[in-house]
This record gives C-alpha cells, sequence and structure tokens, in this order.
C-alpha cells in the first residue's frame, strides 16, 4: 500500500475499505453458495471449490514465464522510480507459501476443522505448496534478472499474544515441511527470505530457520517475543540473520514517552547482529503517536547513521 493522498489517511488510521469480512465481524459467511457456519462446511467447500482449480492452477502454472517475469521487473521499476532514490524497494508478495485460510472462513470453523479433519489440512498445505513450487521459480528468476534487491518479506499471520493459533507439533507434521518445500527456489537462488512477526513466534523461530528463513522482522516484544535471543541466533549456514528491528509500534511509539523511544533505540542497537540490521519502527506506524516521539526516534536513527554503533 503506497499513500499517494495524505487525506486518505483519517485520525483513526486508513478508512477506504470498511466492510467487514470473515474475521472482522461478518455475521455470516457465505462463500459460493455455501454458508460456512461449521467446520464440514469448511471441508466441504474446500474439497469441491477450492482443491480442483488448484489442482488446475498447478498443471498449467509455468516456471518458464518470459511475459510474467518481464512484467514483474517493470512493475518493481515503476515502484522504485515513483519512490526516488532515498528509498529502495524490495519486493513484496511475490513468494507464495502454503497458509491458513481463516481469512475466508473465520478463525472458528476454520480452526475446528484443522483440528478435526488433519488430513483434509495437509492436503490443502500439500496442494498450496505444489503450486508455491512452480510459481517461485519464476518469481526468484525475476528477482535475479531485474537486477532487484535479494531480500523478500512474507507475511502470514500464525501465533496470537500467547503463541502459534495451532499446536506447533501439528505444524511439525503437515505445515513446514511444505513451507520448506515451497521457498526452497528462492533459498536456491540466494535470495533471503524474512518472517513477519506478529504476536508470540518464538516457537516457531528455530522451526523456520531450519526451513530457511533467513531473518526477521515486526516484533511485539510485549508479546514475548525475546529479541536479544532471536539476534543472537544464526540462519541454518551460521551466518547471521536479518533483522529488521525497530521501536515497538504497539507501545512504545504510541503510548510511552520520549525518554522511553530513547532506551529503546539504544537496546535494539546495543543486541542487534553484527551485520544486516534495521533499525525503524518495528511496523507500520499508526496515527496517535506523538510528535516527539516520532522525532525521538529519527534522531536516534541520525546519530547511528553518523555515529555507528557507538
Amino acid at each position: 500500500y503506497i499513500p499517494d493522498n495524505p487525506l486518505s489517511m483519517a485520525s483513526t488510521g486508513y478508512e477506504g475499505g470498511t466492510a467487514r469480512g470473515a474475521t472482522t465481524g461478518l455475521d455470516e459467511v457465505v462463500l459460493d453458495g455455501i454458508v460456512i457456519d461449521s467446520p464440514e462446511a469448511v471441508v466441504e467447500h474446500m474439497e469441491r471449490i477450492v482443491f480442483p482449480p488448484l489442482r488446475e492452477a498447478i498443471a498449467s502454472c509455468d516456471t518458464d514465464n518470459t511475459e510474467g517475469i518481464a512484467k514483474f521487473i517493470e512493475g518493481h521499476r515503476a515502484v522504485q522510480k515513483k519512490f526516488g532514490p532515498d528509498i529502495l524497494k524490495s519486493p513484496y508478495g511475490c513468494c507464495s507459501l502454503p497458509a491458513f485460510r481463516y481469512g475466508s472462513y473465520g478463525y472458528v470453523n476454520y480452526f475446528m476443522a484443522y483440528s478435526l479433519y488433519p488430513e483434509v489440512m495437509a492436503k490443502d498445505f500439500s496442494l498450496q505448496a505444489d503450486y508455491a513450487e512452480r510459481a517461485n521459480v519464476a518469481a526468484a528468476r525475476a528477482i535475479i534478472e531485474g537486477g532487484i534487491p535479494p531480500v523478500v518479506r512474507l507475511d502470514h499471520d500464525m501465533a496470537d499474544s500467547r503463541s502459534t493459533l495451532v499446536d506447533v507439533k501439528s505444524l511439525d507434521e503437515i505445515w513446514l515441511p511444505q513451507l520448506a518445500r515451497a521457498i526452497r527456489p528462492f533459498i536456491d537462488a540466494g535470495i533471503r527470505l524474512l518472517w513477519h512477526c506478529d504476536g508470540n513466534l518464538m516457537d516457531m523461530v528455530p522451526r523456520l530457520i531450519e526451513a530457511g528463513i533467513g531473518g526477521f522482522q515486526g516484533f511485539q516484544y510485549e508479546d514475548g517475543m525475546d529479541y536479544e535471543r532471536i539476534c543472537r541466533m544464526t540462519d541454518r549456514n551460521g551466518d547471521p540473520l536479518m533483522i529488521w528491528g525497530g521501536v515497538s509500534v504497539t507501545r512504545t511509539l504510541p503510548m510511552g514517552t520520549p525518554e522511553d523511544v530513547a532506551k529503546e533505540v539504544k537496546w535494539l542497537v546495543r543486541h542487534a547482529p553484527p551485520v544486516g540490521f534495521f533499525l525503524g519502527g518495528s511496523s507500520s506506524v499508526t496515527p496517535g503517536v506523538k510528535r516527539e516521539n516520532l522525532k525521538t526516534m529519527f534522531d536516534g536513527l541520525d546519530h547511528y547513521l553518523e555515529h555507528g554503533r557507538d
């Protein structure tokens, strides 16, 4: 999302899309004529409506999609031109991966189906990975051939403030092997993948590293994300992780004092890995943050740009 017009951002945030969805208070979820009111309805929809076209997409996915690769490169360069020389755009949203489908079905019925019908979920993740593995070959090729920064951020919320949304042992069995297979084209091409963290993902961090993830972004320290411990970890090749750390946008920036912000900036830098560290906000800075808090964060950025880690 690139905010071309600042007036589209109101006092409570972006108000362009206010329609309720499956995870934002929709009274009744109906997909393709099927009322999603039970885990069985989720399974019915997946098997009847989702799986057949997904199998067709797998069969027709062209790993040597010259036209698509050229379009990807052209689109990236257009955005980079719009940003100008002061902002480096990295690719985003181009890595396919097996994902939870709660956004379509809602949390309750989807996760009941996850618990009651693991064989269906395993089939879904496997099919998603079949498609992702092929699509990611073309995406990785576009990044390399286009001279695009070889760093991609992956977004998929899989935890709340307590821990993962499902038993992490079930992820070991039916999801993580499929994730590793799906992202392999990027890893083989030497492209670093960063995982966006929402909630408490500590149980998943070593597992994601083993799958090939090379860094992390978006920490919610107050939910138990152990920043210092993560920064001491290495990727599966033994190299430092790339860390996009930042002042907390859910706690320190909106609710702290300038002194709190300055203290957190110092803490972030002091415990950062030796290389590959990016400093800013932990995620999107929302409306309502005090101007003096933002100024303190930017002053910290300027200080470390000029003086290094001292």
